[in-house]
């Protein structure tokens, strides 16, 4: 039988235009994309840094409030270059001892006392954070009054321990590590160990509501009590307190952070009330 020229054509292309079982086809009049033609350029590891270390600037600056924390109202109680919302514990001013200190209220000098928000407050969630000197001790005192008959701030005000743990005296001290770090002070140890070592910044958050107080220390509960119950109560007649009848009695009152005569810094001072 005779086949034309043009009919043998014909069934060349049809031969290589099927698939063969087990036989790879690559047609010629494909061509494969480039590997230099991605629409995505990855993002290499610096970049990555870098962004992430400008996406933490812009949420972590230090004295300001994030659009969260607007949202949810807090305020700032020190916008990192004066300390006009707080005055010395009943004075009129700021101590010479306390200055602004590379953007953090520090303890600079001897003697002024403690300082204490110009405002009272009753129901609230302060922040701050603070950095203790090495074999230093200072602590955060709220509920605090500045009523005539008591002498210090702490006749009146629980404290939030501010302590090296590891070489301030303190710390072994009282009992069971109630005078550490976090604790309320002589009264209730921190329940999980949540303080960083001495120079690095520590980050509070103190929660007083309805007499109910939380200490939470870089990002971990470690204190809770209710002011007034007879749990309480017990406690502060086994403590140094007992012999002071305005201890953890006042409701509304300042908040104080302490002059130990050791050097210390607090940044990023804020509140909301509940």
């Amino acid at each position: 039988m005779k086949i034309s020229l043009k009919k043998v054509k014909l069934l060349a292309a049809f031969a290589a235009a099927v698939s063969y079982p087990g036989v790879a086809q690559t047609p010629k009049s494909v061509v494969e994309p480039s590997r230099n033609t991605q629409t995505i350029t990855p993002t290499t590891s610096d970049q990555q840094l870098a962004m992430s270390q400008s996406i933490k600037n812009k949420i972590m600056a230090d004295n300001t409030l994030t659009s969260a924390e607007k949202k949810a109202g807090y305020v700032l109680l020190f916008d990192g270059k004066t300390i006009n919302q707080w005055r010395g514990f009943r004075k009129e001013t700021v101590p010479d001892s306390w200055a602004v200190e590379d953007g953090a209220i520090s303890l600079v000098g001897k003697g002024g006392g403690d300082l204490v928000t110009k405002n009272q407050y009753e129901n609230y969630e302060f922040m701050v954070d603070w950095k203790i000197s090495e074999g230093g001790n200072s602590g955060i005192i709220y509920n605090v009054s500045e009523d005539p008959e008591y002498k210090a701030t702490y006749h009146t005000g629980p404290e939030m321990q501010v302590l090296d743990n590891e070489k301030h005296p303190d710390a072994k001290q009282g009992k069971n590590g109630n005078r550490q770090a976090g604790a309320n002070y002589d009264m209730i140890p921190v329940a999980t160990p949540a303080v960083k070592p001495v120079g690095q910044w520590n980050s509070v958050k103190l929660v007083v509501n309805k007499g109910h107080v939380e200490h939470w220390l870089n990002g971990k509960k470690v204190v809770e009590y209710q002011l007034g119950s007879p749990e309480w109560e017990a406690m502060v007649k086994e403590s140094k307190f007992a012999a002071m009848p305005g201890y953890g009695k006042i409701k509304k009152g300042h908040i104080a952070l302490q002059d130990h005569g050791d050097k210390v810094w607090y940044k990023n001072l804020k509140i909301r009330q509940l």
